[in-house]
C-alpha cells in the first residue's frame, strides 16, 4: 500500500528489545470530496501512526510538516478505553520512505530509503 501525507510532529526513535531501534511518527492524510448533488466540498483528515524499522537515521529528516510518500502495510489496533468504550487506531508499518518536501525551505534533493538493500549491479537491471 502507498500513501502520501504530511507529518504532524517530529519523528522519535525508540530502542526496544535486543537494542533494535524503531522510528515512530504520525501523519495526516488530507482528502476532500463533493457529495452527489452538492457543490459543497467536504474536507476529511485521517491520522495514521507509523513505524519504520529499517534505518533509524532517517528520523532526522522526518520533521513536522514534511511531505512523505510511504510504502508498507496497514494494521488496525482495537482496544477498550478507560470508560469501557471500544476504540481503534490505524498503524502503517512502513518499509520505504520518500521525502517530497520539507516543512522549511531547503535546497536538498529528495531522499529515498528502501527497506531492501539493492544487491543487483546497475548493469544487470532489465531496463
Amino acid at each position: 500500500m502507498e500513501i502520501t501525507a504530511r507529518l504532524t510532529g517530529d519523528a522519535k526513535v525508540t530502542t526496544v528489545k535486543n537494542d533494535k531501534q524503531v522510528v515512530n511518527f504520525n501523519v495526516a492524510i488530507n482528502d476532500n470530496y463533493k457529495a452527489k448533488g452538492s457543490n459543497e466540498v467536504t474536507k476529511v483528515v485521517t491520522y495514521v501512526q507509523c513505524d519504520y524499522w529499517v534505518n533509524p537515521a532517517i528520523a532526522q529528516y522526518l520533521t513536522k510538516g514534511t511531505l512523505v510518500e510511504l510504502q508498507g502495510r496497514i494494521g488496525v489496533n482495537a482496544y477498550t478505553g478507560k470508560e469501557g468504550e471500544a476504540k481503534a487506531s490505524l498503524t502503517f508499518h512502513v518499509n520505504t520512505i520518500k521525502l517530497h518536501g520539507r516543512a522549511k525551505a531547503s535546497d536538498e534533493t529528495p531522499v529515498m530509503v528502501n527497506a531492501a538493500v539493492d544487491t543487483v549491479p546497475a548493469d544487470d537491471l532489465p531496463f
